[in-house]
Formats: C-alpha cells, sequence, structure tokens
C-alpha cells in the first residue's frame, strides 16, 4: 500500500487536500492501459488515511472480460485487500464517468464517494446519460463529483481514439494498394 505523503492528507476523514493526486493516480492507472491496448480509463480507490487499497485500469480486451472496467478492477483489488465486500468510507478516484455496471457495483460497495474526471455522453451513469446515484428508491447511496481533471483525462482519451482511427485509415489504405 501507498500512503500519501502527511502534506497532502486532510484531517477530515471524507475529504482530500489534493484531488489532482488522486487523479493523477488514476490518470497513470490509464496509461499502463494504453500500454495494453486498452482504452486508458484508469482508477484508484483510496482510504481516509490516504492508503492506495486498489488500483486498476480497463482490461476488457486482455482479459476477455466485458465487466473488467476500470473501477472494478480497482474496487476487486480494495475489496480483497480489506478482505471485505463492503467498502465504506473509501473513495474511488476514477478518469471517466462510471458507466451504470460500474456505479451500481460501488453504490454495493457503500463507498463513500466517487470522483470522475471527464463527462461520459454516452454511457455516463453519474449525470451524463443517467445519474443512478440519485434513485431515492435505492437502498444504497454514494457522493458523486465529477470534472476533476477533466481536460486532463478527457485528452487522454482522445489522443488514444484519434490515433487509433489514424491507424485504422493507414491500414485501409494501405489495404487499398
Amino acid at each position: 500500500m501507498k500512503a500519501w505523503p502527511a502534506e497532502l492528507r486532510c484531517s477530515h476523514a471524507c475529504m482530500w487536500v489534493n484531488d489532482s493526486t488522486a487523479m493523477g493516480l488514476a490518470l497513470d492507472q490509464a496509461r499502463q492501459a494504453i500500454a495494453l491496448g486498452e482504452i486508458p480509463v484508469g482508477a484508484v480507490v483510496i482510504d481516509a488515511q490516504g492508503q492506495v487499497l486498489g488500483a486498476g485500469h480497463n482490461r476488457t480486451i486482455i482479459d476477455h472480460d466485458p465487466t473488467a472496467h476500470a473501477e472494478i478492477v480497482a474496487l476487486r483489488a480494495a475489496a480483497k485487500n480489506m478482505e471485505n465486500y463492503r467498502l465504506p468510507g473509501l473513495h474511488l478516484y476514477v478518469t471517466l464517468e462510471p458507466c451504470v455496471m460500474c456505479m451500481g457495483a460501488l453504490m454495493h460497495a457503500r463507498l463513500a464517494q466517487v470522483v470522475f474526471g471527464a463527462a461520459d455522453p454516452k454511457t455516463g451513469a453519474c449525470g451524463s446519460v443517467l445519474d443512478i446515484s440519485t434513485y431515492r428508491q435505492l437502498n444504497h447511496h454514494t457522493q458523486v463529483r465529477g470534472g476533476v481533471m477533466a481536460n486532463a483525462c478527457g485528452a487522454l482519451l482522445s489522443s488514444f481514439f484519434r490515433e487509433r482511427r489514424a491507424q485504422a485509415r493507414a491500414q485501409r489504405d494501405q489495404s487499398k494498394r
């Protein structure tokens, strides 16, 4: 486990002094996904003492697993580390707004807070398409904040998809010759 430097920790159990440091760790995970040919989404689960309890990036392609989103990978690591499927008081930082599947898992884990970077206008379940955390009928809720380092998170995704489209064009052009 990696402790945050003392100057970045907050004395309040549920507040972080430096969101950019936590999101920076999630961005590091997203960059690891790029190296594996995965969509660059990364996540970290952090406790109130500043310990990173779980980290992950998208692994859907390499694991042949449609549920291997960054949030789920980080959540599984944290649950294993804590030896508990319930993770009250913990915070998840993720570079892209979670989908419905991920938000469901995060809420069932009883996380205190989910913090995301870039909004996802196609599948986002924290306000972009749906806002699962506001459904009163659900018996578990978590706080959600978005837009933390949104430009950096969005730029990483945009760059990845721009390069992927350029590669596809180059392959099409090559096959026409």
